[in-house]
């Protein structure tokens, strides 16, 4: 597979409670509705099953959880996003429930600044960026940092080693 020589400046916006956050659309596969998800047994804390995606099996995680925040009740709004990331040398598809997708944004490298000091409530070590948007600032993750690659490893193996044949 060839590579584009110019990378795009797409990301996907999706909220976590009232805070907006961006991936680059080169981590998405697809966004989902939110569906039923079965649980792992013994699965990390933040993992909350898996699903069947087109005869696949998708660990799903909950990135509220992962970062620490309260949990909420799903909505209309909560959905699954599908990640496609690489973790020394395999490609893992996991997918990533959120409060709401907002949209796609063209962002341009003069409009991220460094990641400040946040404190507890975030691990800065996730965000490479602040975004400089009209109404304020989108935190732009590095979902490869959200997971690091023991944890994916250990996601992957616990959705593996699970046999469901449907999820609904």
């Amino acid at each position: 597979m060839e590579e584009k020589t110019t990378r795009s400046n797409s990301y996907l916006t999706f909220r976590l409670g009232k805070e907006e956050f961006g991936v680059h659309v080169s981590q998405v596969l697809n966004i989902l509705e939110m569906t039923r998800v079965t649980a792992v047994p013994r699965a990390p804390h933040y993992m909350k099953g898996v699903i069947n995606l087109r005869g696949m099996v998708l660990p799903v995680v909950d990135v509220r959880q992962r970062f620490g925040m309260e949990e909420t009740p799903y909505t209309s709004s909560t959905c699954i996003i599908v990640m496609d990331l690489e973790i020394k040398g395999d490609t893992v598809h996991i997918g990533a429930i959120v409060d709401e997708v907002v949209s796609v944004l063209e962002i341009e490298e003069g409009q991220v600044e460094p990641p400040p000091a946040l404190g507890d409530h975030y691990t800065s070590d996730f965000i490479y960026g602040m975004a400089k948007v009209e109404e304020g600032f989108i935190m732009l993750l590095d979902m490869h940092r959200v997971f690091d690659g023991r944890e994916l490893a250990s996601v992957a193996e616990s959705a593996a080693n699970t046999q469901t044949t449907e999820v609904n």
